[in-house]
């Protein structure tokens, strides 16, 4: 069997990898795309994953729509070519309209209700759609979504992200940082280029938590682009990390994690780091999840996330236990049962 993944975002490399090689090793025979966009090819590259590069990503919307279908094409030509049995992606804009154009089966993965544009243009075309169950199924029927093609999980998509992760305690002196501080701080700025967040990449609402904290932790900081590198480079206070790096090894060996986005900061929860959420658009359901349990918090308000920091830093917490559904298991069974292998 012929199985096509588009990887679109750096976050979803990690999430197919395992998938990708538990595949590989059945003798199945893998095809993946991806897009010039962030650290994708990058982290493609680190996990030893090879891929076909397709396109850009826009950043204003005329940009995007003439970029999506610039890449809709090219992937059209790519795939009526190599004839896959099965599609498999998480939230690309292109492999529903690619999968459906050539009759092929698609697997959709789905953890952003909030990403109304995206998901009108997707969900409609998509065979089966794997959503956590925490997202609210009519909030995805109304963007298109036949309710027969739903399968709902106990969980969130970041579960994938640990099936074969192994922590290393030397990442500090791996990557050479220099802490001089006791305890150590990783920040994540919001996804400023989403299509779903409407925000200025000039800018970031960490700027006031950095400013608040810096002498206090070891800031770390991972920027999603040259921009954001930008607000933080001259702050001889706080650290760049550049991608691709072992995050989880970073995550797990810090003792907090303040994201403005969503992955790393559900990542970060399910490796027991304490985390806050100071994502700026709506509550995310797949970060409620988190939240529910006790392993997450989230503000919006500078001054309160900044106590929410001082507080955890100085005691010592807890961490929940966490019960889910084998998502790599679903993902799997689904992928075989749609390709007909």
């Amino acid at each position: 069997m012929k199985i096509w993944f588009d990887i679109v975002n750096s976050p979803h490399v990690r999430f197919f990898h395992s998938i990708i090689r538990y595949l590989e090793d059945q003798g199945e025979e893998v095809l993946v795309t991806t897009r010039r966009f962030g650290d994708v090819h990058r982290l493609l590259d680190l996990f030893g994953i090879e891929y076909t590069l397709v396109g850009w990503h826009g950043v204003t919307l005329e940009e995007k729509l003439i970029r999506s279908t610039q890449r809709a094409y090219e992937l059209s030509q790519i795939i009526s070519r190599e004839k896959p049995d099965v599609a498999v992606s998480k939230h690309s804009i292109e492999l529903p309209r690619v999968s459906y154009g050539l009759k092929i089966p698609s697997v959709y993965v789905l953890d952003n209700e909030h990403a109304i544009a995206a998901n009108k243009l997707t969900l409609s075309l998509c065979d089966k759609i794997i959503l956590p169950e925490v997202i609210d199924r009519e909030a995805v029927i109304r963007c298109g979504a036949d309710p027969d093609h739903l399968y709902s999980y106990n969980g969130t998509s970041e579960i994938t992200h640990l099936v074969d992760f192994q922590y290393n305690p030397n990442i500090f002196q791996d990557l050479k940082l220099d802490l001089k501080k006791e305890k150590t701080i990783l920040m994540r700025p919001e996804p400023a280029l989403a299509s779903y967040l409407d925000a200025d990449c000039r800018k970031t609402v960490l700027s006031p938590i950095v400013e608040a904290l810096e002498d206090q932790a070891n800031i770390l900081v991972i920027p999603r682009f040259w921009e954001q590198q930008k607000i933080f480079e001259k702050d001889e206070n706080i650290t760049l990390i550049k991608p691709p790096v072992d995050t989880f090894s970073l995550m797990k060996a810090c003792d907090l994690v303040i994201g403005a986005g969503g992955t790393m900061n559900r990542e970060a929860a399910l490796l027991g780091t304490p985390v806050i959420s100071c994502y700026p658009g709506d509550l995310l359901s797949v970060d409620s999840f988190y939240i529910e349990r006790g392993l997450m918090k989230r503000s919006t308000h500078p001054d309160e996330i900044v106590g929410m920091a001082r507080e955890l830093l100085q005691n010592n917490h807890q961490r929940p236990q966490l019960s889910t559904d084998n998502l790599f298991k679903i993902i799997i069974d689904s992928i075989y049962q749609s390709g007909g292998g």
